[in-house]
């Protein structure tokens, strides 16, 4: 009987890590959620004040690797440190009725900031494990300076193990609280990921790029021993080409501590905009604009959204994070099949 009681108490008190398959470990006074499989950590939804939007980070292979830039919340000796605001995996927007959501961070100085929208976590909603999957679903809002709600963001994510490969599905649905809310057409935006340095594209240039507010980036140049990364399509485009092209997927693929990374984005044909355009840069962002179409088709197209009072639009993206061999055009085509259901 002695035996028995021991054992229970050893399983009540067996930390989460411990489980096999997906799992979650709340960390309120940390601001996130940590998302393991088979107890390591895969990812955490952070709502961090100073990121100024949700987030996931770091991102990991099933195996442990990171694939995401540390830098500013980790940084990591070598990274660049451009872009503040790219940080982890994030969903926003560069200008909605003029507030500029993508470029926001704790950089901005105070008297800006005015001119700057942040996303704020309100709650979970839901935090399940169905069937070896893991769901998270989280409440947010999209607001001014004054706390004045522009959005209501329901957002679904599920985690997933796919014959190796780690899925990342997100569906945000956003509602809208003021009598218009209006998506001008612009280049940053809208599902994106900041990769770590081994996974950039190598660069024999210095960049400088210029946000919706005028603010100047400069882009360094660095030395690229280690950066082995290339983007491709699925019509097979490569590199910088594949930025400012239409298509329904894409993934970027290159070596980390040794081993072969890929790491897909895939549009979903109910979002609007389909196949999206891809603001892919060499530097390490990668992202998926499906409003952007002035500057992506060189003024030839152009899309704003518009949403009335509590009229909404969703938008579905999956990511697909591969460790040990380069992800095949087949996989993807298969992952683009199964999001479809």
């Amino acid at each position: 009987m002695r035996s028995i009681i021991v054992i229970f108490l050893l399983l009540k008190v067996l930390p989460t890590h411990a489980q096999k398959g997906f799992s979650f470990v709340d960390r309120e006074i940390q601001k996130k959620v940590d998302i393991l499989h088979n107890g390591k950590l895969i990812t955490s939804y952070c709502y961090f004040d100073s990121t100024e939007k949700p987030i996931l980070f770091p991102v990991k292979t099933l195996n442990g690797v990171t694939i995401t830039r540390g830098y500013p919340i980790a940084p990591r000796a070598g990274e660049r440190t451009d872009h503040p605001h790219h940080t982890g995996i994030w969903f926003n927007y560069e200008s909605v009725n003029g507030l500029d959501f993508w470029n926001n961070s704790f950089a901005i100085p105070e008297e800006r900031k005015h001119r700057y929208g942040s996303i704020r976590h309100v709650s979970i909603l839901d935090k399940s494990i169905k069937k070896e999957r893991a769901f998270l679903k989280t409440k947010s809002n999209w607001v001014d300076q004054k706390g004045n709600v522009l959005l209501e963001e329901i957002t679904e994510f599920t985690f997933s193990n796919k014959n190796g490969v780690l899925v990342i599905d997100r569906a945000a649905t956003l509602t809208a609280k003021m009598s218009e809310v209006v998506f001008k057409d612009v280049k940053d935006g809208m599902i994106a990921i900041r990769v770590a340095r081994e996974l950039e594209m190598p660069s024999l240039q210095q960049d400088k790029f210029v946000d919706a507010m005028g603010n100047v980036t400069d882009v360094p140049l660095l030395n690229n021993k280690g950066v082995t990364g290339v983007y491709i399509n699925k019509e097979g485009v490569k590199g910088d080409d594949v930025w400012g092209k239409r298509s329904a997927w894409t993934y970027l693929t290159g070596e980390k501590e040794g081993v072969t990374i890929s790491i897909g984005i895939i549009d979903h044909p109910k979002n609007i905009g389909y196949p999206t355009y891809w603001h892919a840069r060499g530097y390490g962002l990668f992202a998926a604009n499906p409003l952007g179409q002035k500057v992506f088709s060189n003024g030839k197209e152009e899309m704003s959204l518009r949403l009335t009072e509590n009229k909404s639009i969703t938008f579905k993206y999956r990511f697909a994070i591969k460790e040990g061999s380069v992800i095949k055009a087949e996989e993807m085509n298969q992952l683009s099949s199964d999001f479809l259901k």
